[in-house]
């Protein structure tokens, strides 16, 4: 199936899925400290989502167990909540939140610095989420899908981190992965033409080190050299004018 346009009234859905998505990741900034286990995580973020009449995007999603990705230092995305994995100062965790109401999903996700961290750690975090805002600058109507990728490849890459590329961001709505796939590097063409009614989410992956992953038995992606990863993710619509964020409060 190609890329799915979506209607005012699916994009207003949506929009309705990413304000609980961002509510609950308000929610779980502020449950965040050393001491607390991923699995706490994941019980307030379901406790929430479904309080709202959500369901979580995630779960049983390829066999998913949890509700959320909590992806802590080397871990680059699906790291699954575990009583076992306690925070502690000195990390950082990339929360990946999926809502599905009436139908329609929204995808988001943040990393964060729990308690002190070095300043190279802090860019890391800033450049992953600047590096989004510096590709959507090109998410109109009329543009092309690889001007993103190219700008968020270029903004990373020039202060000296690196973009995974075995991962990219993707379609969303009617599914939790729709087409198209969206590299976060420069690619061969230009890519489909953007225009109003696309819903994508836009999440660029960064590493501190080499952008070469390997896959654990349980699917979580780390990176290859251990390194650190971050993680950012809204979803967006096209519109007539500038991007439209939908999972921000």
């Amino acid at each position: 199936m190609g890329i799915i346009i979506k209607s005012d009234e699916e994009v207003k859905k949506i929009r309705s899925a990413g304000l609980i998505l961002a509510k609950t990741h308000e929610l779980l900034a502020h449950a965040l400290k050393p001491g607390i286990t991923t699995l706490e995580l994941d019980q307030i973020a379901e406790e929430f989502i479904r309080s709202q009449g959500a369901v979580p995007s995630f779960k049983g999603l390829y066999g998913f167990p949890a509700s959320i990705c909590t992806s802590v230092n080397e871990e680059v995305v699906h790291g699954i909540p575990s009583k076992d994995v306690k925070l502690k100062d000195g990390d950082i965790i990339g929360i990946d939140i999926g809502v599905c109401l009436d139908g329609l999903h929204a995808d988001g996700a943040k990393t964060h610095a729990i308690g002190e961290v070095p300043e190279e750690t802090k860019k890391l975090i800033q450049v992953t989420r600047e590096s989004f805002y510096k590709g959507i600058q090109y998410a109109k109507a009329g543009h092309h899908l690889y001007e993103i990728s190219a700008a968020i490849q270029e903004y990373v890459e020039a202060h000296g981190f690196s973009v995974v590329r075995d991962l990219v961001g993707h379609g969303v709505g009617r599914k939790l992965h729709e087409e198209p796939q969206i590299p976060n590097y420069k690619v061969p063409g230009r890519g489909p033409k953007l225009q109003k009614g696309m819903v994508l989410a836009i999440e660029p992956m960064v590493n501190a080190g080499s952008y070469e992953v390997r896959i654990l038995s349980n699917d979580t992606v780390v990176t290859r050299d251990g390194s650190l990863s971050a993680h950012y993710e809204h979803t967006i619509a096209i519109t007539d004018g500038e991007p439209e964020i939908l999972t921000k409060l």
